[in-house]
């Protein structure tokens, strides 16, 4: 086991410079961001002296390197548009992310996989078509406008709860089942699916035959045995939601890291874009290490020595 995780980690140092390169790369194509520090009026001059202070006159693979030496020591250089630490800032606005990722993969796992076990169990039944259909439809609902529909009725026609920012519970509640609900209709529709096919084995038969109790069958044998591919897709979920709730931040101005990407990148603020990027890549990185790792304690037969 140890040996695996060394390895795993090896990998990912590896996948992160990968990234890191990649994102280098495309931001440097979305052009100068000397042309957004300065008025419309400064001269050839006034620029050039910028790109000399800022070291962009310099050969991209210099700058490269540069970037990267730093970044091995953790500085990840100065946000252009707030003239401090990128890291930091980028810090500063995670928790927002982590909560909102959080509190939408509680959602999506708390209400998905019951959906879809008693599905399961009531197979053909009109819950089960009625399941199905909603899930079909939930995932064809595009996120921004579920997040309107929502700001309008809950907030503007009841005026139960707030329509944008953090602070309590109140203003959680919105955005993270707005962001839960595409990660928890393929999760009910998964893990209808994958009780199904549990459900038709030989050993659950056998549980049958010997006058075991239904639901004893259900949540003992068959949940346990379906457990794998529902924990990867739950890793990969949590992945996703750590970075890719952009949308959701923007529309309920959720201050999280997502959102503090777009406005770096409509500012072409390089280094808060590459800090992010490496922090969010990180922690997708080792969720993925850890569901592999857990893979062995749900099924004995899998070993990575």
């Amino acid at each position: 086991m140890g040996g695996y995780v060394v390895k795993r980690l090896i990998q990912a140092i590896f996948l992160l410079k990968l990234v890191m390169i990649i994102v280098f790369l495309l931001l440097h194509m979305t052009g100068d961001p000397v042309t957004v520090m300065l008025d419309t009026d400064a001269t050839l001059e006034d620029i050039a002296r910028l790109k000399k202070l800022m070291g962009l006159d310099q050969p991209l693979w210099v700058q490269y390197s540069r970037f990267f030496m730093n970044a091995l020591h953790g500085n990840f250089g100065e946000s252009i548009e707030h003239g401090e630490p990128a890291m930091g800032l980028v810090l500063e606005h995670f928790p927002a992310t982590i909560e909102m990722a959080v509190g939408a993969f509680a959602f999506a796992a708390i209400i998905g996989i019951p959906f879809g076990c008693l599905a399961a169990f009531k197979e053909g039944s009109v819950y089960d078509k009625s399941c199905i259909g909603v899930t079909v439809l939930i995932q064809a609902i595009p996120d921004f406008w579920l997040a309107i529909m929502f700001i309008m009725f809950f907030s503007v026609f009841l005026g139960v709860l707030p329509s944008y920012g953090r602070g309590g519970w109140s203003h959680f509640v919105m955005p993270a089942f707005v962001a839960s609900t595409y990660h928890l209709a393929r999760l009910a529709r998964l893990m209808r699916s994958q009780m199904l096919e549990v459900m038709r084995q030989d050993y659950i038969t056998t549980a049958r035959s010997k006058g075991l109790n239904e639901k004893i069958i259900l949540m003992v044998h068959a949940l346990k045995n379906s457990a794998i591919p529902i924990v990867t897709v739950l890793g990969l979920d949590l992945g996703i939601l750590l970075g890719g709730t952009v949308i959701i931040e923007v529309v309920f101005a959720w201050p999280g890291v997502g959102r503090l990407v777009v406005e770096s990148i409509s500012t072409r603020d390089f280094p808060v874009v590459q800090a992010a990027v490496f922090l969010l890549a990180s922690g997708f990185v080792l969720i993925n290490l850890a569901v592999d790792l857990l893979y062995a304690v749900l099924d004995p037969r899998i070993s990575y020595s």
